[in-house]
């Protein structure tokens, strides 16, 4: 058997990144920017009022102002400002030629077309300088995936196309005679499929494009059927029937149609068969068919190829410590991945850990990670972890 990281190393070695595309900017959230951007013009553009009050070339505590004009945003006031005079002005207006500092409104009474300051300006101008969030040319820098923050800057910045990773597409194959999908009416020999649509999801927050394929039966015929359906896919996901046994035919099916296969026995629980290789243009990897099983090798491989072809590096996914909140036995000869809660006091590991039970798993928000031969671990100590959510 292999280790998870020799394992994720052949991974990778199929992954390349898939180009770029420009969308518009109302698209762009949640995609992964694929080159820098820069600013096209200064934020602000020009001087400003950062407060509702009154531009004035110097005042203090006493002083008094003949109102001569307005300036509101959209609509500046043209005219320079001379000592004496105050412009009424709001906030994000243009600051008038000469101003020194805008005095609050709240702190001068007006009577007419005059003002007084009645109280201590401070020492703060409460002018906003032009340029003072960003310059033409300041950018936003690549790889990033796009949040909603960022989309708001490079509207500022006056973007209004965006270049983005192409997102990866994705056949989602569920295999076995023993399936039927939500809603139908399983017979006395079969399951509901789960897998598929777990995975489906994951998919989707990862920021490919998953296509969620019909079921393949235990035929050759009917798995070649299916994964001819994929051929325009980036990558192509199969779920059970990559292991050895009489009914595990997707191997043999993929092989009849090109596959260049490699079949891995990796160290970990849990999960342990994993097919990769190339079908025509398109990666494949064939997950395990037990329910626990497919949805951690979700996270562990699939998250990090996907990751890979949006150009974010070939790295495994990101880990966390924490400290355990109850003791832990000795972990055997496979990398395990528990199922685990963190808590207020620690990460806590649920008591059961077969990998058929899905309701373990959707109770679970980490799953901590133990080397092989890792000895008994005690309250307080520190562990790593994968972070489901």
């Amino acid at each position: 058997m292999i280790s998870v990281s020799e394992a994720l190393d052949r991974l990778f070695s199929l992954a390349a990144p898939l180009g770029t595309e420009e969308v518009p900017l109302l698209e762009a959230n949640g995609r992964i920017l694929a080159r820098d951007v820069t600013a096209r013009r200064d934020q602000p553009p020009f001087d400003n009022s950062a407060m509702d009050g009154y531009a004035v070339t110097e005042g203090a505590q006493g002083d008094s102002f003949r109102v001569i004009g307005e300036s509101a945003a959209g609509h500046r006031f043209t005219g320079p400002l001379a000592p004496g005079e105050a412009v009424r002005i709001f906030t994000g207006a243009p600051i008038p030629e000469g101003t020194g500092r805008v005095i609050l409104q709240e702190d001068v009474t007006r009577e007419g077309d005059t003002i007084t300051i009645t109280g201590a300006p401070g020492e703060g101008l409460h002018i906003r300088q032009s340029g003072d969030d960003f310059r033409t040319g300041d950018s936003v820098t690549a790889p990033r995936r796009l949040s909603p923050n960022d989309i708001a800057l490079m509207a500022a910045m006056n973007i209004a196309r965006v270049p983005v990773a192409r997102q990866p597409r994705v056949a989602i194959i569920a295999t076995g005679d023993e399936l039927v999908m939500p809603g139908e009416d399983p017979g006395p020999d079969q399951i509901v499929a789960s897998n598929s649509f777990g995975l489906r999801a994951l998919l989707s927050e990862l920021g490919a494009t998953p296509r969620l394929l019909p079921i393949a039966r235990d035929s050759l015929s009917s798995l070649r059927t299916v994964l001819e359906l994929a051929d325009d896919s980036d990558l192509v996901l199969t779920i059970g029937g990559a292991s050895v046994g009489d009914h595990d035919l997707v191997a043999q099916a993929a092989a009849d149609m090109g596959l260049d296969r490699a079949f891995h026995k990796v160290a970990m629980r849990p999960g342990k068969p994993l097919m990769s290789g190339r079908l025509g243009d398109a990666m494949m990897i064939g997950l395990p068919g037990n329910p626990v099983s497919a949805m951690v090798c979700g996270h562990v491989f699939v998250a990090p190829v996907i990751r890979a072809m949006l150009g974010l590096g070939a790295s495994p996914a990101p880990r966390k410590t924490a400290h355990l909140a109850r003791d832990i036995p000795a972990n055997g000869p496979r990398e395990h991945y528990m199922r685990a809660r963190r808590m207020a006091d620690g990460l806590s590991l649920f008591d059961r850990q077969d990998s058929s039970l899905l309701s373990i798993l959707s109770a679970a928000d980490a799953l901590i990670v133990r080397p092989p031969h890792d000895p008994a671990r005690s309250v307080g100590e520190n562990v790593d972890y994968l972070p489901l959510s």
